[in-house]
Order: C-alpha cells, then structure tokens, then sequence
C-alpha cells in the first residue's frame, strides 16, 4: 500500500505527496499531459523535440543542469506517445532547488536560437541513428502506418519523418509550449522524507503564481476495427529475416487490459513462455521470439516480434506462431500456469514500488488515468482475472482479421 496526500493549486496543478522516511532522497516528478499522439500529422517528432528543449536553459536558469549537479542532484526525462515525464532525484536538504528549476522552465523557457538549432540537431541525429541507420531501427515508422489508419498512434514518438523536425520553426515550438506546458496541464509529484504541509508551501511558493492556462481539449479519432489482415513487406541490409505482428487491443483503463496483458506473458514471460518453449528451444524456428503489449491510453497494439533462424521461411514461422495463438484462444490456461504469470506481475509490480522515484512516477500517471489510488489497486485486479477471461480475450483479440504483419528480408548474398 502506498500512502499520499493531494491538492490541487488554484491555478490548476495537481500535486500528491509520498512520504518516505527511510531515504534520504526526494523525487520529483512533472508529468505534462502531451504525448506524440497530440501533435499536428504534418509536424509529428514534437512532444520529443520538446523534452530536449526543455533541458536548454529558461530565463533565470541558463543552464538547467548546473545548479542541480552542485547539490548532489539527477534528472532526466522520457517521452511516449500519451505523456511527457521529467523527473529529478536530490538530497533531501537541497530540495527546494528542484521547485525553483521546475517551475521557471514552466513559467518562462528562454527559447534563444543556438538552443533551439542545437536540440533540433540532436533529434534529427537521433533519428538517422536509431531508426534510419541501426538494423530494425525502421520497423516500427512502417508496422504502426499499417496498423493505425486514423488515429494518431500512427506514427513512432520520434516522428513520421525527419524532414518534420528539421523544417521545425520556432513560433511553432513556442506555441506547442504555450499549449500544452501550463499547470492545468501538469501533475507534480514529490516523493521521499517530505511531509504535505512543507511540499505544499513550497509549491505554493514556486509554482502558484504562474498563469493557468488554458485546458487542452483532446478530440481524437478514433480507430476503426481491423475487418480483414494487412501485410507489408520490408528489405534491407539486416543480419537476420524478422517477422513483426501487431493486433489492436483495448485501451489502458478499459476492463480487459489486464487478461490482455496476461495473455502476453503467458506466451513470452522470459525463457517460460510458451513461444520460447515451443519455437525457440523445441522447434527452433526463431533465434528469439517476444510478446508484448504496448499500453497506451487508447486501444494500443499487442506485438509479436522475433528473428528467424537461417533458412526458416515465413510461411513456416508464421504457421508455428498460429498453432500457439490456437491454443491459447481455444484451450483454457492451465490453473498453475496462470498462477505462475500473476506471480511474476506481483514481483514485477513490488519491484517497481521500491526506489521512490517509481513510486513518484507511477503515482503520476495513474492520477492521469484518473485516480492516483489505482497504484494500490492494480495487483488486485490482476488476480481477479480467470482462465475463462483469458481465452475470452486470446479469441477476440488474436485472430488473423485484426492483424497487421511485417515481413523483413534480410537482403540475400551470394
């Protein structure tokens, strides 16, 4: 159970408080609620180019990172396709710096043109390494355009394409700022040996005079059902053929995310999943073999990934995939199997509640879901989901109409 306290300031900021007095450290964490899924189809890449640019120095603060280094402190930040999140870890003495560093690049981002060229070098560099010039690193710029036809989980979090970030402008930066990186957009969380009443004047202090803004009203399209399977084809310089399956699935808060997501574990929870057992060690079909879903907000994909051993065709590997997906949608999941999975999410879940900076993260993002008591909710409804449930979703979900599949040749040689 993970105790916390919340207010609300009354320009709109969300703030929930952890106390933890086993750690010297305090977390902090700023979870704005833009993602890649809310940008402009013609200027996608950035919520991401926007993280960079935060780090580039506001206007009291001309370099972010320095006066965080000289009190012992870290920080960092992530981007998705739902949210962006930066967070900062410090002794707790020192833990007013972290308000004044959060709060000014919120208040007032200096924007100058060296950083604004530096970053949008970074990410375009970023992208020809990661995706352009790393083996697989294009994947997924081709498997989501297949999947995805109208919603914006059309395209990967770095962007449709690099000519969108490189032909970025300033003003259209600015404004994606004064969008979405105000208080009422923004869930601040603070973790560690800190109690509500000191995280609340210091919040207060920092943060309560800076403009609300104005709400972000998302109107989203949404995605159609998959009425029949999709397939694409891929050649390049790549060491290995690999075979890429995407099916669409329910969204993070409906009620079937958990079996889903279940059902993904049974099929590759490390080297006791059934795909490893069956196609990589038995069979050896596939050098590896992974499922996994994507846990988006909205319906997000559920993926099938591995690389094929030499001389497996397709056809052979797609047909030893299907005899698994048969079973799993036909047959009911074994009691002790099922036990042995929601065993492992147990585990993993406990671990991720250990540092406090995960819990200052998860209890961020629940609260964006819609209520920060999830976080002790979540086990709960992981154990509540039968056998029966499983199959129920194995068979709706995973069949071949709602599949979209990319076949990557590896380029013969002679």
């Amino acid at each position: 159970m993970i105790a916390y306290n919340r207010f609300t300031l009354s320009n709109g900021l969300r703030v929930l408080v952890h106390t933890d007095t086993s750690t010297p450290l305090v977390a902090m964490n700023i979870l704005y609620d833009v993602g890649s899924r809310d940008e402009d189809p013609n200027r996608t890449g950035f919520a991401h180019l926007f993280e960079h640019l935060m780090f580039g120095g506001s206007v009291n603060i001309p370099r972010y990172d320095e006066p965080l280094e000289r009190v012992g402190g870290e920080n960092n930040a992530f981007t998705n396709n739902d949210i962006t999140n930066y967070y900062i870890t410090l002794p707790k003495e020192n833990i007013e710096t972290a308000f004044w560093l959060e709060s000014d690049r919120m208040l007032n981002l200096a924007f100058s043109k060296k950083s604004f060229d530096v970053q949008r070098n970074v990410v375009s560099e970023e992208f020809r390494q990661n995706y352009l010039n790393q083996p697989y690193g294009d994947a997924w710029l081709l498997l989501r355009p297949a999947a995805y036809k109208v919603h914006p989980y059309q395209w990967s979090t770095i962007g449709k394409d690099i000519s969108q970030i490189e032909t970025s402008r300033m003003d259209e930066v600015k404004a994606f700022y004064r969008k979405y990186y105000n208080p009422c957009n923004a869930i601040l969380v603070v973790a560690g040996d800190v109690s509500t009443e000191e995280v609340r004047e210091l919040t207060e202090k920092w943060f309560g005079a800076i403009s609300k803004g104005k709400p972000v009203l998302r109107s989203l399209p949404s995605e159609p059902a998959q009425l029949e399977s999709r397939s694409l084809s891929a050649e390049r310089n790549v060491p290995f053929d690999s075979l890429y399956k995407a099916w669409h699935m329910c969204g993070r808060m409906s009620p079937e995310f958990y079996a889903t997501d279940l059902i993904s574990d049974l099929l590759s929870a490390g080297q006791s999943g059934r795909l490893y057992q069956e196609l990589v060690k038995k069979q050896q079909l596939f050098s590896d073999l992974n499922a996994y879903i994507t846990g988006d907000i909205d319906p997000g994909l559920f993926i099938i990934t591995g690389k094929l051993m030499k001389g497996i065709s397709f056809e052979e590997a797609e047909t030893a995939i299907s005899v698994q997906l048969d079973k799993i949608r036909t047959e009911a999941v074994d009691e002790t199997e099922l036990r042995k999975v929601k065993n492992r999410m147990e585990f993993m879940m406990a671990f991720s509640e250990m540092r406090i900076l995960d819990k200052a993260m998860n209890l961020a993002y629940y609260e964006l879901l819609g209520d920060a008591e999830l976080i002790n909710e979540i086990e709960e409804k992981y154990e509540k989901v039968s056998a029966e449930e499983i199959r129920e979703q194995a068979a709706k979900v995973l069949v071949p109409e709602n599949c979209s599949t990319l076949y990557y040749h590896a380029v013969k040689t002679n």
